[in-house]
């Protein structure tokens, strides 16, 4: 079975635009879409009008949390600040869903899907996404249907240590997970961080991940774009 590869990028700002309108270009080439994951509480001009530009093209846009810079109230410790909805409870999610919807359209973007930094959502984010008239969480294991209610588990990859010891390594095991995910069929997940662009190994590696899933018959999509009818149902976690 083909796969769908989705390729997701957080982290855009001033300082982090050229390196994420290289990466479009790189994609566009390939012909592959990128589903932009926007926190409004970072966000400022020139980033904004580059998303708004992307999104005109075909490029997906989710909502990436309200403000990774503030602690929520109620979290695991151990996550940090920057895991933002890892712990909350339903309404404390649903007061900074409110206002980052708010946030983003002041600066003219729209969004319906969610994909939470660190990838980490709470039960009270699920339900409060559900209420707030989301169509879809995409978590570290899995794509959830927040109308349908089903779940396709698909885990997604990501370079979560900054390690230069480790890089060689993780870059290798980045690439070998993108074609087993694509010789399985189903979703392909690839996450790519703008700072990781700066450094030459992970952006190559990233790049040669995305070849990889093509040359195993994967085609590109967005979040954007599944449906219920399009989702694969698992059990839910």
């Amino acid at each position: 079975m083909d796969a769908t590869l989705l390729v997701s990028l957080s982290g855009i700002s001033t300082r982090t635009l050229h390196r994420c309108a290289d990466l479009a270009a790189e994609l566009d080439g390939r012909g592959v879409p990128l589903s932009v994951l926007c926190t409004p509480g970072t966000g400022d001009g020139p980033a904004d009008d580059w998303v708004r530009a992307r999104t005109r093209r075909g490029d997906a846009l989710l909502l990436h949390g309200y403000d990774h810079r503030v602690t929520p109230t109620h979290r695991a410790v151990s996550l940090g600040k920057k895991a933002e909805f890892a712990a909350l409870p339903a309404h404390e999610a649903k007061l900074r869903l409110i206002a980052a919807s708010a946030a983003l359209d002041r600066a003219g973007l729209v969004a319906d899907g969610f994909a939470p930094p660190r990838w980490l959502a709470s039960r009270g984010t699920l339900d409060a996404l559900r209420a707030h008239g989301f169509s879809l969480c995409a978590d570290l294991a899995a794509v959830r249907d927040l109308r349908s209610g089903e779940v396709t588990r698909a885990r997604v990859q990501y370079f979560a240590s900054q390690s230069q010891r480790t890089e060689t390594v993780r870059c290798f095991a980045f690439v070998l997970g993108a074609a087993r995910a694509a010789r399985r069929g189903g979703l392909v997940r690839l996450g790519a961080d703008a700072k990781d662009l700066a450094r030459p190994g992970l952006r190559q590696a990233f790049l040669d991940a995305v070849d990889v899933a093509l040359e195993n018959r994967a085609f590109g999509g967005t979040y954007a774009k599944l449906t219920a009818s399009s989702l694969r149902p698992s059990p839910a976690l």
